[in-house]
């Protein structure tokens, strides 16, 4: 049997991709290992968010040409997709696909074993117009399943690459995304995470169709699903029909990820952001009237070039002020090839860090804040993972539906199930919890009854 392995770099879309990937070879008779190990294939997932995820895909690559020689070394995902001459002149890679067309690299391996020359196969992305299918069944990690709903972003902000390395927005056809999700279901996922490059674009490219009428499909359609979550939805597509969804939903949980990446409204006009902090402050006001309880979770990139104190403090009283309930912060970095990259005024490296601990301890402080509220309450968590072995037994981690991590006591069958829990003590960044109970068919069918 010819074994594959893979290792995948960046982010969560890259990962749902390798789990697409691995189907496709899975079904011609591949065995998948370890990346360690022996290989006959290895497929390296890229990244190119930034310089640094350049430096590290190539340094995997070279891990498994090191590793066995005569393998057939196949390089794909946004780097690939970017800079597929940088790649290809590494001696002893053999076949490069970019973002897309991954369904040929089977035929591409074959042809290559053939002729023993190496491969390009990346073509122009920002030609594709259309969602490339690639259906994932079921993941390794058997507690939350990611289903991608779009690809591409039509953004373009001053730091970001990523529409180079993904193309334009294409979204999924709907009842692909709703058959997908159903098949997830039947593999026993209560949670389905929406994810895509800018997932909460979705239907932009549609004609009479949009986000929020998916979200309303899925629930309507879906049998068995018992929460759905958004990877990501930018400030913007919070329209008042997805608000209002969200608002009449049992499904979609109270947690979602906005990211800011500035709180100044000139900082996010040299980052080419389509909001002003007046608009992302009254669509949070609406959100948290419609869920009371909603965690919002952000992204903020700290001394972009140009950042003032004062325009960084506007963006620490912002978010103190909307009281998130955490942030990754990251410093600013050079992304050669954006605009931003090349901007004056770049910032010192001294006074980014500096500016990154004061908002990391912010939001440590708003994660304890936010967590306090719920100290006594009994929530719905799905145990993901063992968290450690005690003498009175064994303790699990997992997520309540507003993405409070729990820790409590459980046995291995809870995994993957919807349990009840009381927060006995609130914490950052874990909560300590006490099970309750398992919440049984019954109670769902209840449950749905009532409403």
């Amino acid at each position: 049997m010819p074994t594959v392995a893979f290792h995948t770099l960046g982010c969560k879309v890259n990962h749902y991709e390798t789990e697409a990937i691995w189907q496709l070879f899975k079904e011609t008779g591949y065995e998948r290992v370890d990346y360690e190990s022996m290989s006959d294939v290895y497929v390296i997932n890229t990244c190119t968010v930034t310089n640094t995820g350049d430096k590290k895909s190539r340094q995997v690559i070279r891990r498994a040409i090191r590793k066995n020689p005569d393998a057939v070394i196949c390089v794909t995902g946004c780097y690939a997709q970017t800079s597929p001459a940088e790649i290809m002149a590494i001696p002893g890679v053999d076949i490069v696909v970019g973002t897309q067309d991954r369904v040929k690299m089977l035929d591409y391996i074959a042809q290559y074993k053939e002729e023993r020359q190496p491969i390009n196969g990346v073509g122009n992305i920002m030609k594709s117009r259309v969602y490339e299918e690639l259906d994932v069944p079921a993941f390794t990690d058997r507690t939350r399943a990611s289903l991608k709903i779009q690809e591409g972003c039509n953004n373009f902000c001053t730091f970001c690459i990523i529409p180079w390395a993904r193309g334009l927005m294409r979204s999924r056809d709907p009842q692909e995304v709703i058959r997908q999700a159903q098949q997830l279901v039947n593999a026993g996922y209560k949670e389905i995470v929406l994810t895509g490059i800018h997932t909460g674009g979705y239907g932009e490219d549609m004609k009479d169709y949009n986000l929020a009428m998916l979200l309303r499909d899925l629930e309507a359609q879906v049998k068995g699903l018992k929460r759905i979550r958004i990877s990501s939805i930018e400030a913007s597509q919070i329209t008042d029909e997805v608000i209002e969804v969200i608002n009449q939903s049992n499904m979609i949980v109270r947690h979602l990820h906005i990211p800011l990446q500035s709180g100044s409204n000139t900082v996010l006009k040299r980052m080419r952001r389509k909001y002003t902090m007046e608009f992302f402050g009254e669509r949070l006001d609406r959100l948290k009237e419609a869920l009371p309880g909603l965690a919002v979770t952000s992204d903020v990139i700290v001394g972009f070039p140009g950042e003032t104190e004062e325009e960084f403090m506007e963006t620490y009283n912002f978010i103190k002020e909307h009281k998130f309930s955490e942030l990754h912060v990251f410093p600013y970095s050079k992304r050669t090839g954006t605009p931003a990259a090349r901007m004056e005024d770049q910032i010192d490296e001294e006074v980014k860090n500096e500016r990154v601990h004061r908002l990391i301890s912010l939001s440590d402080q708003l994660a304890k804040e936010y967590a306090s509220q719920f100290e006594g309450e009994v929530l719905e968590v799905i145990p993901e993972e063992v968290f450690k072995e005690q003498q009175e037994g064994r303790l699990y981690v997992g997520y309540t539906d507003n993405y409070l991590k729990v820790v409590f006591q459980a046995t291995e069958e809870m995994i993957g199930q919807i349990v009840k829990v009381k927060i006995t003590k609130a914490g950052y960044p874990y909560n300590e919890g006490q099970f309750v109970r398992v919440l049984d068919e019954l109670e769902n069918c209840e449950e749905e009854a009532a409403v």
